[in-house]
């Protein structure tokens, strides 16, 4: 694809300084970009590849210093926002896949929707229902009784376990399994673990997208449930019976174990556990490898583990920081009290002398 910097600027709301009719034919990052490519600036740790940059056009915040006369420039309040609804709109990558193909096993009981397309050595079982406009990429198994609402997007290596439902335009990347059995064991007298049958599902909600190689177990009973617009990335482990809320971003590496629910508007970033049976609230941040022991329902952000609110949190490691300071400190007071004590002494000796 190919468009004029105006095109751009006319999407995003942005002004142009410039020629307007420059062509544009991809999107790049600015330490990266070269002649006929569009890239932004928004962070200031980028600033020192713009005198270098060799895009053609650049979007930046308002009132960036314009010092250079042979690029040009989108200005708008907000350039990462504009780059992604110029992507969206212009670059989006269309995913081709047409059709079924003939090594395709698919069940005579399951139902697929106009449109849908269905790649090679796909397996969809008994009783499935697969809406319109569905794309589901090679190697995928769909077991009994799923149902893929419209517009899907499902790419190679997915395993979409029994009775497990997705609402419409989720994504799930490769490698990943939806309705794994959940870790569900009960000793007995004898202290072996017995298995819990697992006969709940799993339950994707509109608009949720989840990454490569991760595993959402399916419900004890009830459902294991995200919902709408929650975004999941790579190498996520959510357990049986967990609610993830809408709007909801969940970092790499990252477990949530059974039972647990976690609220909208939250985020968990990168190698975040959390333990069972809790509740993490709406708009709360949890940062990179935190360990949450309990539930954390009042919005705001916390890390460290034991997980606690971030003010307190460096606060503690201030101390902490300090410590070999206090340390040397309380010697020195200790040789002084030390010192008293025997003037003291020596002194009261010397009167009953």
């Amino acid at each position: 694809m190919e468009i004029k910097i105006k095109d751009a600027a006319d999407l995003i709301g942005g002004k142009i300084f410039g020629n307007e009719n420059s062509l544009i034919h991809n999107v790049a990052k600015i330490e990266e970009a070269s002649e006929g490519e569009l890239t932004f600036l928004y962070h200031p740790a980028y600033e020192k590849y713009f005198p270098d940059t060799k895009a053609t056009a650049i979007i930046v915040k308002s009132g960036f210093e314009k010092s250079r006369d042979d690029i040009n420039y989108i200005e708008v309040e907000k350039p990462n926002i504009a780059l992604h609804k110029i992507i969206m709109h212009f670059f989006n990558p269309e995913f081709k896949l047409e059709g079924i193909d003939d090594t395709a096993f698919i069940d005579e009981s399951a139902e697929i929707g106009s449109n849908t397309a269905i790649g090679k050595n796909v397996v969809v079982s008994k009783n499935c229902k697969i809406g319109n406009n569905v794309k589901i990429f090679h190697n995928t198994v769909i077991s009994e009784n799923v149902i893929i609402d419209d517009d899907c997007l499902i790419f190679s290596n997915v395993s979409i376990r029994e009775d497990c439902k997705t609402g419409k335009r989720v994504i799930i990347h490769s490698g990943t399994v939806i309705g794994s059995d959940g870790f569900g064991y009960t000793p007995d007298e004898n202290g072996i673990y017995n298995k819990i049958p697992q006969i709940g599902n799993v339950v994707l909600e509109d608009d949720v997208e989840i990454g490569s190689n991760v595993s959402i177990d399916r419900a004890a009973l009830g459902s294991t449930t995200i919902k709408k617009n929650a975004k999941i990335d790579n190498l996520v482990q959510i357990a049986h019976n967990v609610t993830i809320g809408e709007n909801t971003v969940i970092s790499a590496q990252t477990g949530v174990s059974g039972s647990t629910k976690v609220g909208n508007n939250s985020i968990l970033a990168g190698q975040v556990g959390l333990v069972g049976h809790i509740e993490i609230g709406d708009k709360v941040i949890v940062g990179a490898q935190a360990g949450v022991s309990k539930s954390l329902t009042k919005p705001g952000t916390y890390s460290g583990s034991p997980a606690q609110e971030l003010k307190d949190r460096l606060r503690l490691e201030a101390q902490v920081r300090n410590l070999p300071k206090y340390a040397q400190r309380i010697k020195e007071l200790e040789k002084k009290i030390g010192e008293l004590e025997k003037f003291i002494n020596d002194k009261n000796n010397l009167e009953n002398s």
